[in-house]
């Protein structure tokens, strides 16, 4: 059964999940969620298509929110209609829009701006789904008070009947549904009037920044014509390249005053990542403006802000991974972003390696973080961006000897059952000694974890009616078959702990069935071989037993040279240090099913209690101090004489 310490595997295949599967009803999807906002200078280029086929390859859902300047103007010109201004009195001017020309407004999206999108996406295999976000109510807005406008002459007008406004009301559940269906929806103004009318004529930037806030969004693009917010209008390349909240305004003037001002909405009302990108274009970071909701309280406590700003739920980590190989590169690191979607960092080309693995995913959901009462609350603080971003930081100050190779992995997909980055990592970097980037406690050290044995039971009975003479629905079926294979499994693991972490239920014409997953955390000595073998035992003609993982746990002593260091680091530092075998896993355990001989421990900071909760907080002291011993462990290893690190 050697295979099955080194892959998922399964009694029964079942197919894998695509990236159009539908989320069960009543939960919230686990794909990502981009809003992009690109106007109909953007779109007229082409290449943003390709850049939101990238997306949904990689399995985001994809929300994208047009504007029309570009359209209104072909259109006006088709029909042969001047395009009526008003000039405010600050010199702007703006398109009036009284009820009569609404009409002409939405003509101009509907015939124009949103058939170009479906015909360009559909080009490239994608199923889209467009409209005006007025239709159906699927936004409505509020219009604004009376217009004051400046006339010909010089006079003051107050125009009462502008037919524009603010977004305030998104159908969330009608466009989850869309962004279910369809690879990509498209909206545009105008909105709904709750109170009847003509829609409202709306900000394409600012719907972008309330359907976001709304819809829970992970990442907001805006998408301009110029390398994001400059400092200087008329220097192509001062880009600013971060913002916090109040500091884009003073350098943003005619139209990229709204897409500012939607940036601070989208920051202000969620958790997500916020952009404005260009020119034209989502990829090229050196044309980025990014907003950072939370401002870190000293310069040694940025990285850990920053990356815990960024929504990284597992698979969605392209963005932190490629904010985090920039990162490197200005430092200059080696650094990129492998096949598997790690971020691989590395200095030293020696033949001594000392493999430093993190993970960039997060448990869903993300919140927006924030800096409170001298800690830093945001979603992955603890769990595991605290550790990474230590990682991180040692390796861009680390004096690596000649003969030493000190590098960094933040893997993907560890906090969910695939561990794709870790498989990546044991089967592509070597290494001599391993620290996985763990909540340990700045004080504690982790010797080892429990191991991971995952089934997928499933239980079928003939339909019928549950009230009938010693009738057994599937539930009593799956609750029965679920104890039995429990029992067996503690029989030869009595110090396991096992939860069933999920059921569902289909009931359908000729057989209903059951399904429930089975969760067992086996310790280090348990010999998952003998476990399969258990579970697989009471699979029968109406019993389905898939083995969805089965990964032993691993433990180490404290003989190894690379626990010597840290103790020694510890005495250092004046701390008596624990050393523990955690009931959790983690991914120092796939690593071990072939790396027998390479020692390994974790360590990180961070209260692990705080693990997937709603508590979840760092505090800076505890960080620096994790930081300073990891450097002072990592500085002895390379220290230690030839022969003696293991």
């Amino acid at each position: 059964m050697t295979t099955q310490l080194e892959r998922p595997v399964a009694a029964a295949v079942a197919p894998a999940p695509t990236a159009r599967e539908t989320a069960r009803p009543g939960s919230r999807s686990t794909r990502p969620l981009y809003v992009v906002k690109a106007g109909s200078a953007t779109l007229d280029r082409g290449a943003i298509h390709k850049e939101l086929a990238d997306l949904v390859a990689r399995g985001a859902r994809v929300l994208l929110v047009a504007g029309g300047a570009t359209g209104i103007e072909r259109h006006y010109a088709a029909i042969g209609r001047p395009m009526p201004h008003l000039r405010l009195a600050n010199g702007d001017s703006v398109r009036y829009c009284p009820p009569d020309e609404m009409t002409h407004l939405v003509d101009a999206y509907e015939r124009v701006t949103l058939p170009a999108v479906e015909r360009e996406l559909r080009a490239l295999g994608l199923s889209v789904f467009t409209s005006v976000a007025a239709r159906g109510g699927l936004v409505t807005g509020r219009a604004n008070r009376p217009l004051k406008a400046v006339s010909g002459e010089g006079r003051t007008l107050v125009v009462r009947d502008h037919r524009a406004g603010v977004p305030t009301e998104v159908d969330v559940d009608g466009l989850t549904a869309l962004l279910e269906a369809y690879d990509v929806v498209c909206l545009s103004p105008p909105v709904a009037d709750p109170a009847g009318g003509a829609p409202l004529n709306v900000d394409a930037d600012v719907l972008a920044a309330v359907l976001t806030g709304a819809l829970g969004a992970d990442h907001l693009r805006l998408v301009t014509g110029t390398a994001g917010l400059l400092t200087d209008p008329a220097v192509p390349d001062s880009t600013l390249y971060d913002a916090y909240p109040g500091e884009g305004a003073k350098y943003a003037g005619g139209r990229m005053r709204q897409k500012v001002r939607a940036a601070e909405i989208a920051m202000k009302d969620s958790g997500a990542d916020v952009a404005i990108t260009g020119p034209h274009t989502m990829s090229e970071p050196s044309g980025w403006t990014r907003f950072w909701r939370t401002k870190e309280p000293a310069a040694d406590l940025g990285l850990l802000t920053r990356i815990s700003c960024v929504p990284s739920v597992s698979r969605d980590e392209a963005e932190l991974a490629s904010y985090l190989a920039e990162w490197c590169r200005e430092r200059g690191i080696d650094a990129h972003v492998d096949e598997a979607g790690n971020l691989v960092a590395t200095r030293g080309d020696g033949p001594r390696r000392l493999l430093l693995l993190g993970h960039l995913d997060t448990v869903p959901h993300h919140w927006p973080a924030e800096w409170r009462d001298g800690e830093l609350w945001a979603r992955g603080s603890v769990d595991a961006k605290g550790s990474l971003a230590n990682f991180l930081e040692v390796l861009a100050h680390a004096d690596i000897p000649e003969d030493g190779h000190l590098r960094v992995v933040g893997a993907v997909e560890e906090e969910i059952s695939s561990s794709k980055g870790a498989f990546h990592v044991r089967d592509r970097y070597p290494a001599d000694a391993v620290v996985i980037g763990e909540p340990s406690g700045s004080g504690t050290l982790t010797l080892g974890y429990f191991g991971l044995f995952k089934l997928r039971v499933t239980a079928s009975v003939p339909s019928g009616h549950s009230a009938g003479m010693d009738a057994v629905s599937a539930p009593d079926h799956l609750i029965d078959v679920l104890g039995r294979i429990r029992t067996a499994v503690l029989a030869e693991a009595p110090d396991a702990l096992s939860a069933v972490i999920d059921i569902r239920v289909e009931n359908g014409r000729e057989r209903s069935t059951a399904t429930g997953i089975l969760n067992f955390r086996v310790p280090p000595k348990a010999e998952v071989a003998a476990l399969t073998a258990a579970a697989l035992g009471q699979v029968r003609e109406d019993v389905r037993v898939e083995v969805l993982r089965a990964t032993p746990g691993h433990a180490g002593g404290r003989s190894s040279a690379l626990v010597k260091v840290f103790t020694r680091a510890f005495a250092q530092a004046g701390i008596r240090p624990r050393f523990v075998v955690k009931k959790g896993t983690s991914d120092m355990n796939t690593l071990a099913t072939t790396w027998h001989d390479v020692p390994m421990v974790a360590y990180g900071p961070g209260d692990s209690a705080l693990d997937h909760t709603d508590e979840e907080r760092i505090d800076p002291m505890e960080y620096r101090t994790a930081r300073s011993l990891l450097a002072d462990a990592v500085h002895r290893w390379f220290a230690l004489p030839e022969g003696s690190r293991r």
